[in-house]
């Protein structure tokens, strides 16, 4: 999808379920990863992650354009339009918007590595960094830590 295809769609979204025309720019942001879109509060424009422009995501894309024009129709009608908002709860819940951008599998993994175990109390510890276990101790009991996996 392109960028006029996008912006397109954000305006027949606006009218059909908004009633207002959205008179601002759509962008398409590739280094997005964990959001779905973002509202731009200064010059009012409207970015979307590249990734939910595939057709397997349309339904996802749709719910995440209803929220960011939710973000923009209330900010420019001066009403709440922060998240914890009343108005914006309930404008969201009226036109069926996503309130979370779903997970597709593009956040980062967990880099940890070496898993410690508490001798005592049997407490896990995973960190990325190995750890001089003469210097450190379990921060439950107290007890020696042991070394027990590494990657």
């Amino acid at each position: 999808m392109t960028e006029e295809e996008l912006q397109n769609l954000v305006q027949e979204i606006s009218l059909k379920y908004f009633g207002r025309q959205f008179k601002h720019q759509v962008k398409i942001n590739k280094r997005m990863t964990t959001t779905g879109g973002r509202y731009h509060l200064d010059d009012h424009h409207i970015e979307i992650n590249a990734h939910f422009l595939v057709p397997q995501y349309y339904q996802e894309l749709i719910g995440i354009i209803k929220h960011e024009l939710t973000h923009y129709h209330l900010h420019l009608n001066h009403r709440g339009y922060r998240h914890q908002d009343h108005d914006f709860k309930v404008l969201l819940n009226k036109v069926g918007g996503s309130r979370y951008a779903p997970d597709i599998g593009l956040r980062r993994k967990s880099k940890a590595k070496y898993l410690y175990v508490c001798t005592v109390c049997g407490q896990k510890y995973w960190r990325v960094r190995w750890l001089d276990l003469r210097r450190y101790a379990c921060g439950h009991c107290k007890g020696k830590l042991k070394l027990v996996n590494h990657r």
